[in-house]
């Protein structure tokens, strides 16, 4: 072989061997730029790994790279000879060119004469020398083997083609067995995920673990399995083929999918039976006693039975079907069926794709499945033709996929498809619930099996319906119809209602008779009040036929029983309506004869007789359901019965449906939230009667009692001679805030309730670091009992105290144990350079021979020079000296260990005889002295801080450990020595007997000669000695500034609150071994991966980038990392590429990128080994450290290294998937964020990443899209298939992220899932917790099991702003106090958001962790919690640990994700679920739900109609006469409770007490007194404002919703808002949701102050409406407050001519809606195209109250001379027409005239400008009209314009087919323009102060970004003047 070879093969090895970093650091590497200019279409996608290979090896031997882009470059065209698939052409291209451009240069590097010698001589070389090299054994590394084979592979094939084209006949014999042995062990060393299932996989640590041996040997008894005869008979004969792989020979599963659930069934089994109890049998034992059944225990196999399979017994028992789990009667065989049931289901689980949102329909495919198996195994015969059965999807690979699953997928997407992307009603499209609804009923078996085509299910809802069919079966929408209407809100709730109506209907009776509570006995006021029930049976009928109704555009589909059963709900409710009503019209005094009919009842004094019966017998259901609520035990049998009768009666009750049966609680949980309710309605309704309702029952009596009112408008009614309008005005406001302030109400209660709850788990007992300094002494003890348990079992705590087992100095292992915990812990804060770390570790190993703890040095700081001032001060008793020193338990650990810590020194410095000797008198003497209490008599104390400063100057040196200085170091000990005998010592005979002991020697002490030296320096260097030394130094030398220590906010936050969970109530965790199991799930679409360099050198227009905004931010953590990377500033940071991408890496963990999810989520591996390794470890390696197994473990790379034990463990029960969707299109198309997630999984070797593959494949000559579910993990420098699983088609037919996360399910693990979103975050402290969380599973938490383990979040980016204080604030509030009470007392707590720890087991086989359905299920993840709660699952919430979450921080994020959730919550009210857990709950967990999911928008929606209804009702009064003609009433003049009652709506909209639960929180973990000055600061920073901004936004998108649909997902971008946000960006946003509503209210405000009589001052005008107009300010100029430097002269000017450019600009297609006007006015009556006739209809309704303006002022101008007659009115049409021709001709004229005739048209506007100037000024001199008419004339038409311009929209397709549209569109731009101006200029000019600016800067940042970026804004003014 030649040098230059065998070079280029040491090179390749280099390059393949590049190592990689583990994911315990945060040092990261740049991977390989394998997403070159080379970038492979996915048609060609076979092609990649050939030129991964060439550009491996493109340097070392460029003519073989060429070869195989040659090579590569055939195939392509073999593969796709036409060019027809996407991007292949121009690939092509691209690589024809390079090869010509590198033949050249190739051919003249070429080593061999031939291209066939080049290739043979390359492979043979790398053969030998590298593959060869690298095949160890047990030792040989499987990454760089299999991909060393992977490239051998590769080089032959390429050298087989140059063979071929050199027409090179033979290969030399080396070469070819070379190839052989290649191929043979490619097979072996496959790609795998976490187990090495192949032959050469035995000797990994995870292989040898006992309970993966016998999981394996378990799954390998195929013993009495017959093969199928299509299968290779050699192939059976293999010891690694098992139980699936003859699964997937019988039923044709995909081999992938085979190898996926292997692994996943596995894992799953071996971590339940290690931790069964008592332990079973180890496998060695159970071979010695030939059982297979030893191996597995069969608890393991019936735990995970039991779980897998109650959702199918459960849906057979529903629909009467005995359940296919037969088991035969051989004990032996009864495990192996187990297993095949087991693996069974996970292999139609893992192929279902989108059928995995539908449980049902798998347990109906798992159904038939399982009897074809049971008939395969006992052998059955085909009557028909004789010949066993053979199951109806076998056939081969995919036929499973082919023939089950992509039918009923192919019908789910069908109708996906009618759902126009969400756009088209929910009535007309099937959705999955839909579509799984239909195997809820025995029709479902109608099916078939194998399924038949022409099925109903197959067919469209139309189809269906045009065929005519009489049996329509119920599929589709049978249960349930999903259509718009706020009716859904009662329908729903309408136990709910009926209350609210009923109470009020009784509070008003009682009110108005006026009597007291004492004589509500009466006669006449029970009977009056007896009418609530002929009210509930109105209400009751209008509940029924709701039902109806709304279920109507279900027709079609309807069942004849579901009919039958509405109907006859409808007539039997009317009938007691009539009923009722005859007999309540019967009692009344004239009808006494009545009740001699009922002569046994006639003593009845107060209620009549006959209606008191009919009443008790309308009641009777009702006392059944109160009994059925008061034992719940019993409802929960009734409900899950198969009694016929009972089944009868529920059928009538409710529809029985699969779901939500028995989901009440216990009879303890039902008190608890029922006395929360009890307590809040009382005391709600006792306000309600006092407040809102008593007051107004005198001033309506007034009203009514006025005859004579004069009008001053036209009144349509004058004869009405109880003023009912006026009337409804007035209670109209306070009838809704009585229905609405329930939610004020539970805001009350749920804070005072969260609060104690929160107090008795003990949240915030640590929340400083004084009080972590006084609780620190126990967090050794409690480390050693959460966080590294023994095998003792606990109980939990008290909650109440809570005491540990101190931990002591002699107690070395677990102080050691400790000490590792808490030093990774501190280690992991200075790698997120929150901290340095010096003064928070703990030594590794502590001293034997000390007797105290040995704290962190923070806890010890400036203990010593205290100490020894008070000794050198002290003139007492030494027992004395020593309490006052014992009063301080720090100061004397610290004394203690330097007093110890100073011997050790000496005895490791001084090795001379003489000097010990000397050395040992002394030590001697003060011990001696100090055992006898006579220390301070012997020695004097004054000279002591002397000394110490003398040992000091030593401890310096032997830090530097400088052996040139050693003569200071005996210049030091000899005056230390001199201190001691000759100032400290009082007796002089010790100092004779010292002198005398160095002269006898005649050598100077501590000199050292040739033969004996005295000293030895510097000592030996080890770790323990240099970590001592160093701690010496700190206790010297810091001082009273370490108090303060660590002095980072987040550090004392998330220490403060660690330490504070230790003393919560958490389980005691199992062993690391023992624990369950769990996966991390997170979603990723195209966010941020690392920032770019650009993306930081990037600059706004204020020249601020993203670095400069981070520095200015976290200032403390800039210095620690420019401090970790070894740089002085910014420059030399940016000099070595390294650095740049350290410094990447660094900005981006500050923001919300999948980086910092990433490195968060792999916390849970580096604590999994930390924690293993204090289980595992003996107590010797325990003292050695943790560290110490790490290091050597790069040495030691035996699979028996405790390091690789550590690694099997972690892997056993820890999985991470990153779910990156679109991974594979960024990959192709060569995107950055690609060669970011690549780099991830490089830097994080046990992440892996999911993602959907699109490939083009030819098929019958057709080139057609084909979809795979693919996971990759990192190979070195490149990703690695480990599966690819076929789809059905695209994964993505609903919402997005379900759907993404649906797909990469299947690759999770474990018993537990975690999902975690890609803007969140962890911590390896509370990493540690994750043991204790995941046995909350095991816990009891009632009658279920949890199913759902809700953990609390912590919002990191609330320094962000004060807007992101804001947001994180009030969502911190929500995660912790608002859950906490969700969970307990309430019993609804759901799933939020992404830190939930789901039971996998149960989600998987239940429909999964989200639902999907376009639309409808836009908020996916509460649905998971709906969904778990319906079927009987447990959600709790635990607050001891915590996960890191990003928000949104600037205004437009906020709003629109508040938009978003407003969207999802208005969509939740539609949903089938909220209608369940409606009905099925009971009403006082009922109201729970409602008032904490779409109650809260509803409510939020009430705040707003009860300022329109107040106002408007104000201004019907005062324009209509009616005010000043009750103020005339003597009655009513000076009436204070009406004016009570109307102000009361005031406190509604300030919405103060919404924020109690805030404040509660606030106050519980910081201290009430800092939660005051943040409150009071919060106000100040006009946190009021964003809040009441923020009600608006909820609002409008939530009643939006509900009328017209149009929700969708809305991108909030998660990044760092440090930009001005143009005036046209803010007015596109907010213009509808904000502006035209705040102008409304003001114009309206305006309206009633000047027409208004009641409050003619303007103090009592402002008094009562003060909070509107707060209000009216909040939605005008919220934005501009909000957005920075949005009073900045110089930013207005741009923003009006980018406003402008935008208003003037033209639509069109392709042109964007930020480019145009015309685009987005279009796009935002989009909601209108798409809504239903009743949506129009209500928006027409809704503009008409536009022209009660015009009606009401008309008749108040001079020109109309008081005459109130209808002509007044209708002749003020005459402007509008007037005005609406004018723009008509112009728009005509510019059309006709205003290109060619110039001339034409300025004449043509000139005749109509003068025109209306002559009608005005006749007018004011004819007509009496007067400038403040003119004023006031606007206030009537504009709205009266507005109003027809919503109306239009609303006609749009009319208004279109009669050609007026484009007349419409002008009149829209003309109020957008003034619309526009009204609000631009009081902005503008605020921008004329500069003190404005300055003022809005301090109010959004921080004080030092404020400094910074006038700071910048003056470098760049000064750069731009030079």
């Amino acid at each position: 072989m030649s040098g230059e070879d065998t070079q280029a093969v040491q090179r390749q090895a280099t390059l393949t061997r590049r190592s990689s970093r583990t994911a315990a650091t945060t040092n990261f590497t740049l991977s390989a730029e394998v997403f070159d200019k080379e970038v492979v279409p996915s048609s060609l996608a076979s092609i990649d790994a050939i030129l991964r290979v060439a550009s491996e090896i493109q340097n070392d031997r460029p003519r073989v790279a060429y070869l195989c882009r040659f090579y590569a470059f055939e195939k392509a065209h073999r593969l796709d000879p036409s060019s027809s698939g996407r991007g292949v052409r121009q690939f092509k291209t691209g690589l024809l060119q390079r090869l010509e451009r590198d033949n050249a240069p190739s051919l003249a590097a070429r080593i061999k004469k031939t291209d066939a010698r080049e290739i043979q001589s390359f492979y043979q070389q790398y053969y030998d020398n590298y593959v060869r090299a690298l095949d160890k054994g047990d030792q040989v590394d499987r990454a760089q083997i299999s991909k060393a084979y992977q490239t051998a592979e590769v080089l032959f094939k390429v050298l087989r083609a140059v063979n071929k084209n050199e027409k090179v006949e033979e290969v030399a014999p080396d070469i070819i067995a070379a190839a052989k042995d290649v191929q043979a062990k490619k097979e072996i060393y496959a790609p795998y995920n976490i187990l090495p299932l192949d032959s050469a996989g035995k000797s990994q640590a995870i292989m040898q673990l006992e309970e993966i041996k016998a999981v394996v040997s378990a799954l390998r008894n195929t013993r009495g399995l017959h093969w199928p005869s299509s299968i290779d008979k050699q192939s059976q004969n293999l010891s690694d083929v098992d139980i699936l792989d003859w699964l997937k020979a019988l039923f044709g599963f995909q081999k992938d999918n085979v190898r996926n659930q292997r692994e996943n069934l596995i894992l799953l089994l071996a971590n339940t039976h290690i931790r069964l109890h008592p332990r079973p049998e180890p496998l060695n034992k159970a071979r010695a006693n030939h059982s297979f059944r030893g191996e597995l225990d069969d608890r393991a196999a019936n735990a995970i039975m039991n779980k897998l399979f109650k959702n199918y017994r459960n849906w057979c028992k529903f629909l009467g079907q005995k359940h296919n789990l037969r088991f035969p009667q051989g004990q032996e065989e009864v495990q192996q069926r187990k297993i095949l049931y087991m693996g069974l289901y996970h292999l139609i689980w893992g192929e279902a794709a989108n059928l995995r949102f539908m449980p049902e329909c798998l347990c109906y495919i798992f159904h038939n499945m399982a009897f074809e198996l049971n008939g395969v195994l006992a052998g059955n015969v085909n009557v028909v033709n004789g010949e066993k059965i053979k199951p109806s999807s076998g056939g081969g690979d995919e036929s499973f996929l082919r023939k089950v699953i992509t039918p009923i997928y192919q019908v789910i997407e069908k109708e996906a498809k009618k759902s126009q992307g969400g756009k088209a009603p929910h009535s007309s499209w099937c959705n999955y619930d839909d579509l799984n609804e239909y195997f809820w009923s025995n029709d479902c078996f109608s099916l078939g099996w194998p399924m038949f085509n022409d099925s109903l299910f197959f067919k469209s809802i139309h189809e269906g319906k045009q065929a005519g069919q009489k049996k329509n079966g119920s599929m589709g929408k049978s249960y349930f119809v999903e259509t718009r209407s706020f009716w859904n809100i009662f329908r729903s709730f309408d136990r709910l209602w009926t209350f609210y109506i009923l109470s009020f209907q009784a509070m008003f009776i009682f009110s108005w008779k006026e009597v007291s509570l004492s004589h509500i006995i009466q006669k006449d006021v029970l009977r009056d009040l007896s009418s609530i029930f002929i009210t509930a049976a109105f209400l009751r009928l209008l509940q029924s036929m709701l039902d109806l109704i709304l279920n109507f555009p279900g027709k079609h589909r309807w069942q004849c029983i579901a009919v039958m059963r509405n109907i006859l709900k409808i007539i039997v409710s009317l009938a007691w309506c009539v009923i009722l009503m005859i007999f309540y019209l019967q009692s009344q005094p004239h009808h006494n004869h009545f009740k001699d009919w009922l002569a046994f009842v006639n003593n009845v004094k107060a209620i009549p007789a006959a209606y008191s019966i009919a009443v008790a017998i309308y009641l009777l259901p009702n006392l059944l359901a109160a009994v059925l609520f008061i034992f719940p035990m019993l409802r929960r049998w009734i409900e899950n019965s198969d009694w016929h009768i009972v089944r009868f009666l529920l059928w009538w009750s409710q529809p029985r449906i699969y779901i939500g049966r028995g989901m009440h609680e216990s009879q303890f949980t039902l008190m608890k939230y029922t006395f929360f309710w009890i307590a809040l309605l009382i005391s709600k309704l006792a306000v309600s009667y006092l407040v809102q309702i008593k007051p107004l029952i005198k001033p309506t009596k007034a009203i009514m009692s006025i005859r004579r009112v004069e009008y001053t408008w036209h009144e349509f009614f004058p004869e009405d001679r109880r003023n009912y309008a006026a009337i409804i005005s007035l209670w109209a406001p306070i009838v809704l805030i009585y229905l609405m302030d329930t939610q004020i109400w539970y805001a009350i209660f749920s804070t005072v309730s969260g609060g104690l709850s929160g107090a008795f788990d003990r949240l915030g007992e640590i929340r400083t670091l004084g009080m972590l300094r006084s609780r620190f002494q126990s967090l050794p003890g409690a480390f050693n009992t959460y966080l590294a348990p023994s095998d003792k079992t606990k109980k939990r705590g008290s909650f109440v105290s809570k005491h540990f087992a101190e931990v002591t100095a002699n107690k070395r292992s677990e102080a050691a144990k400790f000490a590792q915990l808490w030093n990774e812990i501190i280690a992991s804060f200075r790698e997120e350079d929150l901290i340095k770390m010096d003064l928070l570790l703990v030594p590794y190993s502590s001293d034997p021979s000390l007797k105290v703890m040995q704290w962190p040095p923070f806890l010890l700081a400036g203990k010593i020079p205290i100490a020894l001032d008070m000794a050198a001060e002290f003139h007492s008793k030494d027992s004395d000296l020593w309490r006052r020193i014992c009063t301080d338990e720090y100061m004397k650990c610290a004394v203690i260990e330097c007093y110890e810590s100073f011997k050790h020194v000496l005895n490791a410095l001084v090795v001379g005889e003489t000097e010990k000797r000397i050395i040992g008198i002394i030590i001697k003497e003060v011990e001696s002295n100090i055992d006898n209490n006579a220390f301070l008599t012997n020695f004097r104390m004054g000279p002591l801080p002397t000394f110490c400063e003398k040992f000091v100057q030593l401890v310096v040196i032997l830090k530097e450990a400088d052996p040139s200085k050693q003569d200071a170091v005996v210049l030091l000990l000899l005056d230390m020595l001199e201190v001691v005998t000759r100032d400290m010592m009082v007796n002089e005979i010790r100092e004779v007997e010292l002198g005398n002991s160095s002269k006898d020697s005649g050598i100077q002490l501590f000199a050292s000669t040739d033969s004996k030296p005295a000293i030895m320096f510097p000592p030996p260097a080890t770790v323990q000695w240099e970590e001592q030394i160093s701690r010496l130094y700190l206790l010297l030398t810091v001082k009273e500034s370490a108090l303060d220590v660590p002095t980072n906010l987040e550090a004392r936050r998330r220490i403060s609150f660690f330490a504070n969970s230790l003393f919560m109530d958490m389980p005691r965790p199992p062993r690391v071994r023992k624990m369950l199991s769990f996966s991390v799930l997170t979603p990723y679409y195209n966010e941020e991966t690392v920032y770019s360099k650009s993306d930081l050198e990037m600059v706004n227009e204020d020249g601020i980038s993203i670095i400069f905004y981070l520095q200015k931010i976290y200032p403390d953590e800039w210095t620690n990392f420019l401090e970790r990377i070894g740089c002085k500033d910014e420059s030399e940071a940016r000099e070595s590429e390294e650095n740049i991408l350290q410094l990447r890496h660094w900005v981006s963990l500050r923001g919300q990128t999948l980086c910092r999810t990433v490195r968060g989520m792999m916390y849970y591996r580096r604590a999994l080994k930390l924690q293993a390794f204090l289980d595992m470890a003996s107590e010797s390696e325990i003292l050695e450290g943790y560290k110490a197994v790490t290091v050597s473990s790069e040495e030691d790379k035996s699979q028996r290294s405790l390091y690789a034990q550590l690694q099997a463990v972690a892997d056993m029960k820890f999985t991470y998937v990153a779910t990156c969707q679109n991974y594979g299109i960024q990959k192709r198309n060569g995107d950055r964020r690609a060669t970011d997630i690549l780099n991830l999984m490089v830097n994080n070797p046990s992440l892996r990443v999911a993602y959907i593959d699109e490939v083009e494949e030819r098929e019958g000559g057709k080139v057609q899209k084909v979809y795979y579910s693919v996971l990759v993990k990192a190979l070195h420098t490149h990703d690695q298939e480990i599966y690819r699983i076929k789809l059905p088609g695209s994964a993505i037919i609903g919402e997005g992220k379900p759907e993404n996360q649906n797909h990469a399910l299947i690759f999770t693990r474990g018993e537990a899932l975690q999902t975690i979103d890609m803007n969140q975050d962890n911590y390896l402290e509370e990493a540690l917790k994750m043991r204790n969380l995941l046995e909350e599973f095991n816990e009891d938490h009632g009658l279920r099991p949890p199913t759902i383990l809700g953990v609390r979040e912590h919002v990191f980016t609330g320094s962000v702003s004060s807007l992101a204080w804001f947001m994180s604030n009030q969502e911190t509030s929500f995660v912790t106090l608002g859950q906490r009470v969700l969970a307990r007392p309430l019993k609804v707590r759901f799933h939020y958001g992404h830190p939930d720890v789901f039971d996998r087991i149960f989600h998987i086989t239940r429909g999964g962790i989200s639902k999907a359905s376009k639309g409808i299920n836009l908020s996916e993840d509460i649905f998971a919690g709906f969904n778990s709660t319906l079927r009987r699952g447990n959600i709790t919430h635990h607050e001891y640990i915590q996960v890191g979450k990003g928000r949104d921080v600037g205004l437009n994020q906020i709003s629109l994700f508040e938009a978003k959730v407003a969207c999802g919550n208005g969509e939740q009210t539609l949903s089938r679920d909220v209608y369940r857990l409606g009905h099925r709950f009971d009403f006082f967990r009922m109201l729970s739900f409602y008032f904490t999911t779409v109650g809260s928008y509803f409510s939020a929606m009430l705040v707003v109609i009860i300022v329109y209804i107040f106002l408007y009702g104000r201004l019907y009064m005062s324009l209509s006469g009616l005010e000043m003609a009750f103020l005339k009433h003597s009655k009513m003049k000076k009436n204070a409770s009406l004016k009570a009652a109307l102000t009361s709506q005031s406190l509604v909209q300030i919405g103060l007490l919404m924020a109690l639960p805030m404040v509660m929180e606030m106050g519980l973990e910081r201290g009430f007194l800092i939660a005051l000055g943040d409150v009071i600061l919060m106000v100040l920073q006009l946190a009021n404002v964003f809040f009441t901004f923020s009600l608006g936004t909820k609002a409008h998108y939530f009643g939006r919703t509900i009328l017209h649909g149009g929700a969708k997902y809305r991108a909030t971008g998660r990044g760092f808002v440090v930009r001005h946000e143009k005036f046209a960006e803010n007015y596109r946003m907010y213009s509808r949701s904000h502006f035209v509503k705040g102008v409304e209210v003001m114009m309206l405000l305006i309206v009633y102050r000047v027409y208004g009589a009641v409050d003619a001052d303007a103090v009592a005008y402002m008094l009562m409406n003060a909070s509107m107009w707060f209000l009216v300010i909040s939605w005008l100029f919220g934005p501009f407050l909000f957005n920075p430097s949005g009073f900045e002269w110089q930013k207005m000017v741009e923003d009006w001519d980018d406003w402008t450019k935008w208003m003037s600009s033209p639509g069109g297609i392709g042109v964007p809606a930020t480019k145009s006007w015309e685009t987005w006015w279009e796009e935002e009556q989009e909601h209108l195209q798409y809504t239903g006739f009743v949506g129009r209809v209500s928006e027409i309704l809704l503009s008409l109250r536009f022209f009660i303006f015009q009606y009401g002022i008309v008749y108040h101008l001079n020109v109309a001379n008081g005459d109130t007659g209808f002509i007044v009115y209708a002749l003020s049409w005459l402007v509008i027409v007037a005005v609406v021709v004018i723009l008509k001709i112009v728009s005509m004229g510019r059309r006709k005239f205003g290109a060619d005739f110039q001339r034409m048209f300025r004449l043509l506007k000139l005749v109509l400008f003068l025109g209306s100037v002559g009608a005005i000024v006749v007018m004011f001199v004819a007509m009496n009209l007067t400038l403040g008419d003119a004023f006031a004339s606007l206030l009537a038409f504009l709205p009266t314009g507005w109003g027809l311009l919503q109306i239009a929209q609303a006609c749009r397709p009319v208004l279109k087919a009669m050609r007026v549209w484009r007349s419409v569109k002008t009149l829209g731009r003309g109020y957008e323009y003034m619309m526009g101006v009204m609000i631009f200029a009081p902005v503008a000019i605020l921008a004329w102060f500069p003190f404005v600016t300055e003022f809005q800067a301090r109010l959004l940042f921080n004080q030092a970004f404020s400094r910074g970026l006038q700071i910048q804004r003056i470098l760049s003014g000064s750069k731009k003047q030079t």
